[in-house]
């Protein structure tokens, strides 16, 4: 996942940070940690395999938006069919 990762940054022409995981016994101290280095380091982008990541913290329809405001980072989604890693 995390080769695919970065043929799709590179794709479009970002470069890869860090990849987050979040793990059912720390949840949810990844998702914080990704919310916090994106307003620390100023990033411009954060990759997710599918929008279905954010259902994963019980979120709304319009956390997406919720998420780039409140961080100015963009969302993108991955999708290996078209950026094949």
């Amino acid at each position: 996942m995390k080769r695919q990762f970065a043929a799709f940054a590179r794709a479009e022409g970002y470069s890869m940070g860090f990849t987050y995981v979040e793990r059912p016994d720390s949840w949810p101290a990844a998702f914080e940690a990704l919310v916090e280095a994106v307003r620390r380091y100023e990033v411009a982008a954060v990759v997710v395999p599918s929008l279905l990541h954010f259902a994963a913290l019980d979120a709304t329809a319009g956390f997406r938006e919720h998420f780039e405001s409140a961080t100015g980072a963009c969302v993108l989604v991955a999708d290996a069919r078209t950026h094949p890693g």
